[in-house]
């Protein structure tokens, strides 16, 4: 879960305009280098009332995690978000020679 908001009447549920959430992610572990990030949202919970407008992405990727972002803008209230991601590219291995 990315953040719920409707139960403490936050600012994505009760706010409007430009509104974000920064969620830092750390992989499990460390990549050789930056690994390409693909984000995506898994469940939102919406207010049907108003237009739903979101935006999701991953920011300040480097090889030990990143920043998941959510933005809304407008009169959009987002009660909930869950938010899924996965990392490709090439990990360390403890078996690897250091050179």
């Amino acid at each position: 879960m990315m953040f719920s908001a409707f139960e403490d009447d936050g600012p994505m549920w009760s706010g409007e305009g430009p509104r974000l959430v920064r969620q830092a992610i750390r992989f499990p572990a460390t990549f050789r280098r930056a690994p390409v990030v693909q984000v995506s949202i898994s469940m939102w919970d919406v207010d049907g009332a108003g237009n739903q407008r979101a935006d999701i992405s991953s920011e300040n990727i480097d090889a030990e995690g990143f920043d998941l972002v959510f933005r809304t803008w407008g009169d959009t209230r987002v009660a909930r978000i869950r938010a899924d991601w996965m990392a490709i590219g090439e990990v360390m291995h403890p078996d690897d020679f250091q050179v």
